[in-house]
């Protein structure tokens, strides 16, 4: 996704969500990003509501965030950008 579009999202009040596991969250960490884990992404959905609200994901290659991006949208969430790895947020 293009870093224009992404700080445009995070601009406008978009969730930043950090899909890596709790070590390399405290390891380092996009500000105001909330850890949720893709293994615990399923039971943890509704702390991301309204489904309308604009969610941005990332993790370490943008692999498990492209994984999270699909387990949201169908689910039912409308607004879901895959911003790639931490080094790729703007």
């Amino acid at each position: 996704m293009a870093s224009s579009t992404v700080r445009e999202k995070i601009g406008a009040g978009a969730r930043v969500v950090d899909v890596r596991t709790p070590d390399e969250f405290r390891d380092g960490a996009y500000k105001g990003a909330v850890n949720i884990p893709l293994q615990g992404l399923a039971a943890r959905m509704g702390e991301l509501e309204p489904k309308d609200a604009p969610v941005v994901l990332y993790c370490a290659s943008g692999a498990r965030s492209a994984q999270a991006a699909r387990m949201l949208k169908a689910a039912g969430f409308a607004d879901v950008v895959n911003a790639g790895g931490l080094d790729d947020m703007p």
